[in-house]
């Protein structure tokens, strides 16, 4: 099995930051693409920002300038630097990997349970 864990969540003024941390474990043979989303209260999940096992980025428009993601490919880990939050960046933030368990099988998307990030004004 694999698992994904987040942590790093919480309230911060706007203005502020914080540092998210995703730990992938479990049966893992290598990780394609890892990333972060976001879902607000009523709304869809949506993209924050994604990281290739090269080291390619993609960021949502609304977090370019603020946000970094980035990540420890020995650890399995992935992060997102949050900087300059804003109250619309409340949300739940949900972690992503693209895991792939064995050297014949398909990738596959796990996600983690999420961490509440709550930006007050």
């Amino acid at each position: 099995q694999v698992q994904l864990v987040e942590s790093g969540g919480g309230l911060v003024q706007a203005g502020g930051s914080l540092r998210l941390t995703c730990v992938v474990s479990g049966s893992i043979f290598s990780i394609n693409a890892m990333g972060w989303y976001r879902q607000a209260p009523g709304k869809q999940r949506d993209l924050v920002a994604t990281i290739t096992s090269g080291g390619s980025t993609n960021y949502a428009d609304s977090v370019k300038g603020r946000f970094t993601i980035s990540r420890d490919n020995a650890k399995n880990n992935v992060y997102l630097q949050m900087s300059g939050l804003k109250p619309e960046d409340t949300a739940v933030y949900y972690c992503n990997a693209e895991v792939v368990r064995s050297w014949y099988a398909s990738p596959k998307d796990y996600w983690g349970q999420g961490t509440q990030v709550t930006v007050s004004s």
